[in-house]
């Protein structure tokens, strides 16, 4: 993950969700709490491991996450997410989430990126092959 070293010039992935963060969410300083932005990071993972499993999936790991900004509310929160390895039944997933805003003349800036992983699961919850 890139982490605190934010050089890149432009998201990595695929856009794969993107939300309005609302006054609802946010801690005592007025940010959008961690928390939030990391079940949005899971969200849009749980997506594209759904599309790669072509079906069920759970989360079994969040491997890493970075927070590089704070959100703020009515900014446009856009995750972006990438196949980063595949196993037998696992798949690793990338997602960096970038947020656009009228305070920023709005200019695209890298808020968190993180590292999920998931299961592809049977219709009992087992775990499953990936696709072929």
């Amino acid at each position: 993950m890139e982490g605190k070293d934010n050089k890149q010039s432009g998201p990595v992935g695929e856009l794969a969700l993107q939300t309005l963060p609302m006054p609802k969410g946010t801690n005592a300083n007025g940010d959008i709490f961690g928390g939030w932005l990391v079940s949005q990071m899971d969200l849009a993972a749980g997506i594209v491991s759904k599309q790669v499993a072509r079906g069920r999936c759970a989360t079994v790991a969040i491997k890493e996450v970075n927070f590089i900004r704070p959100v703020s509310v009515g900014s446009t929160l856009s995750c972006f997410a990438r196949v980063v390895k595949t196993g037998r039944t696992s798949i690793h997933i990338g997602v960096e989430v970038w947020t656009t805003s009228f305070s920023t003349n709005f200019q695209r800036e890298k808020a968190a990126d993180g590292l999920f992983v998931f299961v592809a699961i049977d219709e009992s919850g087992n775990p499953r092959p990936l696709p072929t």
